[in-house]
Order: structure tokens, then sequence, then C-alpha cells
């Protein structure tokens, strides 16, 4: 019961990682303000557990309905001690030579701009609580090119380096910040980014747990739940002398190339060598 008697706020909390984390958090005690757009799944939640989770909708894109969450929680409980920053989505899809104005900013407002506003309309509230602690959700996608579309990568760098900004502007009030960075998680931001048709969304969230269990060292299909442990971990006590660093939660699929884990797939190195030796080899026979 590492949360006992604490006032934790999850956004994106309807499903997936968010969803995971909720149901961690009050199992261990918390009190838990689930924000969502999605009212039908979060009010759910909130009806069918046995802890203590208040839902309530939020659309981070609206500065205005973080403040709102943010105010409504400390009213209820008298302050906030942890913050689970999480919302989001794919984003744009298009490269650089091909997105629009309008749609790379949707996406930092999604993904960027209400990261630090809901560090920014947190933090008054949080500031005495002893052991306040901030988590943001990046992704192993801010390490490089390839996890994702670019704006999505842009935006998820951006957390990283605003989560090393926020942990030093806070020191002096004891809030820590971290962030974690999951890897290929079994949720459904691949099948609504894709804008995947309603009937073949079995099939493809079946195609992606198949594929996810090949994608990393991990032998298996990152879950939800691997993140919310990590989250859980940050925000806890037991990370106390941690701050302004992120967790990689991701099976080690950004440990290196396919051929450094997978004995099936061959170096370049190696390929090159089969290629020149091969020739010399049968000559020489």
């Amino acid at each position: 019961m590492r949360f006992s008697g604490r006032t934790v706020v999850v956004t994106g909390a309807a499903s997936g990682i968010g969803k995971a984390a909720v149901l961690l958090f009050a199992a261990e005690g918390a009190t838990v303000f689930a924000a969502d757009i999605d009212v039908a799944n979060g009010e759910k939640l909130a009806s069918g557990s046995n802890g203590d989770i208040r839902f309530q909708r939020c659309d981070v894109c609206s500065t205005a309905e973080i403040k709102a969450l943010m105010d409504h929680a400390a009213a209820e409980t008298g302050g906030i001690d942890v913050v689970f920053n999480n919302a989001g989505a794919g984003g744009a899809r298009e490269y650089i030579g091909e997105i629009e104005p309008e749609a790379w900013d949707r996406t930092m407002d999604l993904l960027l701009r209400s990261v630090a506003f809901g560090i920014r309309y947190a933090v008054p509230h949080m500031i005495g609580r002893a052991g306040a602690s901030i988590v943001n959700t990046s992704s192993v996608a801010a390490v490089g090119p390839g996890y994702s579309p670019t704006a999505y990568a842009v935006a998820k760098a951006g957390v990283l380096h605003l989560t090393k900004c926020a942990a030093t502007d806070l020191a002096q009030h004891g809030i820590r910040v971290n962030a974690v960075q999951p890897g290929f998680i079994n949720t459904n931001i691949f099948t609504a980014s894709m804008e995947c048709p309603e009937d073949k969304v079995p099939t493809a969230k079946a195609m992606i747990a198949e594929m996810s269990q090949q994608a990393q060292p991990v032998a298996r299909g990152g879950q939800p739940e691997d993140i919310a442990r990590a989250v859980a971990f940050l925000a806890s006590e037991e990370a106390g002398f941690v701050t302004g660093t992120s967790l990689v939660v991701d099976g080690g699929i950004t440990v290196g190339p396919r051929h450094a884990w997978d004995p099936m797939m061959p170096s370049m190195f190696e390929a090159l060598r089969a290629y020149v030796e091969g020739p010399a080899a049968e000559a020489a026979a």
C-alpha cells in the first residue's frame, strides 16, 4: 500500500497504460482522479473498481480543462501527491516533407504542451506535500527515428527535455519529476492512429500482438501493466533519490540493431563475409 492516503491524478486514464496505472495506484491505496475524453470507458473504470477512483472528463489539449482537473482533485482531497501525465495518441503520420502546420501543432498540443501544463497547474497543489512526484509519458521514439512518425518522435523527445527542466525548476519545492519511455506496448494507440475500421480492429490487434512478440529481445509483447509498474516505482518513495531522468521499459528494443540479439539475423559484416568467402571456398574445393 505505497500510496495509502495519497492523491493521484492520471490523464489518458480510460484505456491502455493510463487504465493500468489507475488500477495499480488505486489497488495500493490512492485516491485516483482518472481523466480522459472517453467518458463511457472512464465512468466504467471508476464504477467497476473496488478502489477509490473518481472520473473526470478532461481534454488535455485545453489548458482550462487541465486546470479544472487539478483544482478539482485538490479541492476534493486537500492537495495532489502524484501526477501521471500520460494522455496521448499517435498524432500526425505524415513525414516532414508533407506534414501541414495544423497537424504538427495538434500533435505538439496533445503530446508536449499538455504535459507542460499538466505540470504547471498541478504544482500549486503539490507544494508542501512530502514525496510529491510527477511522471510523464515519453517513448522510445524520443531516442531516434524509426520507432514512430516524425511529429510524435519530436514531441516525445521534448517531453524528455521538459522532464529534466521541470525537475530542476521544482527541486526547490521537493517535487521530483521523471519520465517513462515505453517500447512496443499492446494498446489501442496503433489501431487508433491508423484509423482502423471498427470491423478490422480485432484482427489488427491480433496481428500487432503477434508482431510484438518478435520485436525485441524479451520474447513477449509489452503490456500496459509493465509500464504502470514502472510509473508506480518512479512515483513512490522507493525512487525518492531519483529525479530528472527517464526509465526505458521496452523489452530491449533499443539495445541495438536486430542482429545484435537475434541469432537468425546476420550482421552486415557477416553477410558480406559470407558473400566474399563463398565463391573462394567453392573454388578451393
